[in-house]
């Protein structure tokens, strides 16, 4: 019996900018299913021959315009439960990138919208994002 897991690795980029004491998020409204139309890091699919890091920039890069230094990505975790994403099983490795202010950002890509919000008032968010950003909160607090 052959083995073919059927597993794909993502990348989640969880950008924050502090300013006057607030603490704001960079999300991205998705343009596509699932979760259309719904708020969510930038981020996607590592790419065959690409290091999660790198895929990490990338997908910030086309989502919103926002070129971060690698090494100014850190390791935040990796979140893998089951069922994390409907279209298939994956597991992610989020990134946190702290930036000084907030830089204009513009939807592109897979992102219909880019924008950055209070880290106390964000919308309800697709996937698993709310855990990501309590865990990069936390940390950072």
């Amino acid at each position: 019996m052959s083995y073919s897991p059927s597993i794909f690795i993502t990348v989640d980029a969880v950008v924050i900018s502090k300013e006057d004491q607030h603490n704001f998020v960079l999300l991205i409204k998705r343009k596509n299913e699932p979760f259309k139309n719904q708020w969510a890091f930038p981020g996607g699919f590592v790419e065959k021959e690409e290091l999660v890091q790198r895929a990490c920039q990338r997908e910030l890069k086309e989502e919103t315009g926002l070129g971060i230094n690698e090494k100014d990505l850190s390791f935040l975790d990796y979140y893998d439960q089951i069922g994390r994403d409907p279209r298939s099983r994956t597991i992610t490795f989020a990134f946190t990138a702290f930036i000084d202010s907030r830089t204009e950002v513009k939807g592109d890509d897979d992102a219909a919208e880019a924008r950055w919000f209070d880290a106390q008032h964000l919308p309800k968010l697709a996937f698993d994002h709310s855990e990501i950003i309590r865990d990069a909160l936390h940390k950072i607090l």
